[in-house]
């Protein structure tokens, strides 16, 4: 990750972009991690969900939050780019003292719609710079990168136009990030977005599954399912620009690494790292734990 934009002293916050359809009622290993991360019984969290057609669901999280031990939790009554606009001292008084921010579902174009080139996405990046968590599921998840996919269409193979592209809130400056990623098919689509510019690092999520990124940019795997690393840096060919809508695009020398719980890895040096043996063991001592309080 780039620290050149990080104030002088402070380490960024951790990021995690889960996949969506995150455990809500059972372990909630996920949403537990994210409170934790955030302070536990100090955590004082920001939940936003513009992206969400639904008025209920920033409730709905933060009662969630509040069943984990959170200290506070605050729902910013955002649906439209004025009300983001016009976010009034109070708004931007609730994120100076946040340390962790969470993104609901729903449509990421209704987040960045809403919220891009606004101060208060300026204040959002400034605080997550100062040590704030910021964590998304589903759209929330894919609004965390700079090069956001706005939609796009299933399928395992990359089409010219199989998928549209849009700038996001750029927590993750150097990531284009899908969501619901085997669930849904989304390989093709984010193959396509990578054959636009192979520059950033491909990162697809599974469901219930979430890419947590620290302030090293090292990326560690939580949940049921994997992330999917695509690197596109090495790419030798590709005849994206030639082939006509809905046509396969050919594209040569991409690296792919599937990842799951407890895998990292190094965003900078663009390469996977094993889980260590004290993860390996813990990992199956939580599992010994659930399955004996199940029982």
């Amino acid at each position: 990750m780039d620290s050149s934009s990080h104030p002088a002293g402070k380490r960024p916050g951790l990021i995690m972009a889960i996949g969506g359809a995150e455990d809500k009622v059972r372990e909630r290993v996920i949403l537990r991690r994210f409170v934790e991360a955030c302070g536990g019984p100090d955590a004082n969290i920001v939940v936003l969900a513009t992206a969400s057609e639904h008025p209920e669901t920033g409730d709905r999280y933060a009662e969630l939050f509040y069943g984990m031990d959170a200290d506070t939790v605050e729902v910013l009554r955002i649906r439209t780019r004025e009300d983001a606009v016009e976010a009034g001292r109070d708004v931007h008084d609730v994120l100076e003292t946040a340390t962790g921010f969470f993104m609901t579902g729903g449509s990421q174009l209704r987040i960045s719609s809403a919220l891009g080139g606004t101060a208060l996405a300026a204040s959002l990046r400034r605080r997550h710079a100062e040590g704030m968590v910021v964590a998304g599921t589903s759209a929330g998840a894919a609004v965390i990168s700079r090069h956001m996919i706005s939609m796009g269409e299933s399928g395992g193979t990359p089409r010219r136009r199989l998928v549209q592209m849009a700038q996001g809130l750029g927590f993750a400056p150097d990531l284009v990030i899908d969501q619901h990623f085997r669930r849904r098919d989304r390989m093709g689509r984010l193959i396509t977005a990578l054959s636009y510019n192979p520059e950033p690092l491909g990162v697809g999520v599974d469901e219930d599954t979430a890419a947590m990124i620290d302030a090293g940019g090292v990326l560690t795997v939580l949940g049921s399912g994997a992330v999917t690393i695509v690197d596109a840096s090495g790419l030798r060919f590709t005849d994206s620009h030639a082939v006509h809508r809905g046509q396969p695009v050919a594209m040569l020398g991409l690296k792919v690494d599937f990842l799951t719980s407890g895998c990292r890895y190094d965003i900078l040096r663009r390469a996977g790292l094993a889980p260590d043996s004290s993860e390996r063991l813990n990992a199956a001592a939580e599992e010994i734990e659930i399955g004996s309080a199940e029982r």
